[in-house]
């Protein structure tokens, strides 16, 4: 692992995906690492790879939907490692369905882990810098989705629209306590999320399985899908002291899907 910088992170949804890249490489450069998934096994998995490695690692398995259960994570996160210094606000889940099939479950599940999670987030991950007397940094996951609706994702979209909107709200409130807080903004990523809306989507227009990502994935100038490394490295760019002086923000990480 990285050298050790003194500092400790919490990521959601970190047991797998772009999450589980995100807690390694956060790891590797110098930070101790609360993983948190509802998943308990994968996220012990991660802490697990994070700790082999000679990092220090916890696994807290978390509903994020939960606000008590979030702000405990971070309080446990805070004093089992010996501070708080970031948190990114990973999880989510990404069902495809058409406009006119969604249903009020569907609509608040989606808003619940989406959107509700990523507010618990920022209100216990500030909530804990003002307590240190430190500021910190809040990352939040929205995707190439929060900047363009997308057929048979338009609520998937919807919920990444607001986290952006939350995460430019939190920068504006908590800029005087020296908290920063951004957004990264995926495009195609290889993960099973993915393989699931690839899956979904196909089987909704009766095509084959990875022809979605065909049609996706040939709108990336760069021309080829995204790995979780790709993601990872920008997240390290925003938990760390290089982007000090930006907030409000949520770029697209996107290979050149979109041009803004």
């Amino acid at each position: 692992m990285g050298k050790v910088n003194g500092k400790v992170a919490l990521v959601t949804g970190g047991g797998q995906g772009i999450g589980r890249a995100i807690a390694l490489r956060l790891s590797q450069d110098g930070f101790a690492v609360t993983v948190v998934d509802l998943n308990e096994e994968t996220a012990q998995s991660v802490a697990g790879e994070i700790t082999k490695a000679g990092g220090r690692s916890l696994a807290l398995k978390v509903d994020v939907s939960n606000r008590d259960q979030v702000f405990a994570a971070v309080k446990e996160a805070s004093e089992k490692l010996g501070g708080f210094d970031v948190i990114v606000n990973n999880a989510g889940i990404a069902p495809a369905k058409l406009l006119e099939d969604v249903t009020l479950a569907d609509f608040d599940k989606l808003f619940h882990i989406n959107v509700t999670s990523v507010l618990w987030g920022i209100q216990a991950a500030a909530a804990k810098f003002k307590e240190l007397g430190h500021g910190g940094k809040i990352i939040n996951a929205s995707s190439q989705a929060g900047h363009v609706g997308n057929a048979n994702l338009g609520i998937y979209s919807a919920t990444k629209f607001a986290v952006r909107a939350l995460t430019q709200t939190a920068a504006q409130e908590y800029a005087q306590y020296g908290i920063t807080a951004n957004a990264y903004c995926p495009g195609i990523v290889q993960t099973p999320m993915w393989s699931g809306i690839d899956k979904e989507i196909t089987a909704s227009k009766g095509e084959a399985t990875g022809d979605a990502t065909k049609e996706f994935g040939s709108k990336i100038a760069l021309g080829r899908l995204s790995t979780p490394e790709d993601v990872s490295a920008f997240v390290s760019f925003l938990a760390g002291p290089d982007s000090d002086y930006m907030t409000g923000q949520s770029p697209l990480i996107d290979g050149g899907m979109m041009f803004l």
